[in-house]
């Protein structure tokens, strides 16, 4: 089945690397993109005037924490905060190496911490790996 999975990362580059990646390693899940902790809350709530353009089902929200506007703290805590997406797993994919941002992000309850590879070929490994857990994962 299909994950729809959110990217939330305001560097044109990273996105570019995760595109490429998912192409690369056959990963066929809907890529959805936010620049921020703003645009992604939008993206995720369902709006009298505006419905949500994610599919409700099967999301998966890969998250960076450096941001302008609502860096990833302040869009975990949000998140966990709306009864109606609160469930979504996050898997934080930064390059802070930061105990604090590690240990506030598990507060918030995610799903994963990891640090952006520094190759491409092991990002790309990640990118699989992650897949393949969350496509066997039971997701609601």
């Amino acid at each position: 089945m299909l994950i729809n999975i959110l990217l939330v990362e305001d560097d044109e580059v990273d996105i570019m690397t995760v595109q490429r990646a998912f192409k690369k390693g056959h990963i066929d899940n809907p890529l959805f993109l936010a620049g921020n902790g703003i645009e992604a809350l939008a993206l995720l709530r369902d709006t009298p005037s505006q419905p949500s353009l994610i599919p409700p089902e099967r999301r998966l929200i890969l998250l960076d924490l450096n941001m302008p506007k609502m860096n990833g703290l302040e869009f975990l805590h949000e998140l966990r905060a709306d009864p109606a997406l609160k469930h979504i797993p996050v898997v934080v994919l930064t390059t802070s190496n930061e105990e604090r941002d590690r240990v506030q992000a598990y507060d918030f309850n995610v799903a994963g911490y990891m640090l952006k590879p520094v190759t491409f070929s092991v990002f790309v490994d990640l990118m699989v790996t992650l897949n393949k857990y969350w496509t066997h994962c039971e997701m609601t």
